[in-house]
């Protein structure tokens, strides 16, 4: 694999970490400001949640494993 291919590799796990980052603000935005009116949405946060988690996690491993050859 050539730097450049690590390169992307490295740059799609840091937007998938990104985007998990995202849900849980949303998550603590819901527990912070609006869990009394909101937390109806909690389990579909906590699934997109765990969803970009796993997305991560795939995509670090793919990197990870392509860095060792």
């Amino acid at each position: 694999m050539t730097d450049d291919e690590l390169k992307a590799l490295k740059k799609e796990v840091s937007s998938k970490k990104r985007v998990a980052t995202d849900w849980a603000s949303k998550i603590h935005d819901v527990v912070e400001d609006s869990l009394w009116s909101d937390y109806q949405n909690l389990p579909e946060l906590a699934a997109q949640a765990v969803a970009a988690c796993e997305d991560w996690a795939s995509a670090k491993a793919r990197y990870e494993a392509a860095e060792k050859g």
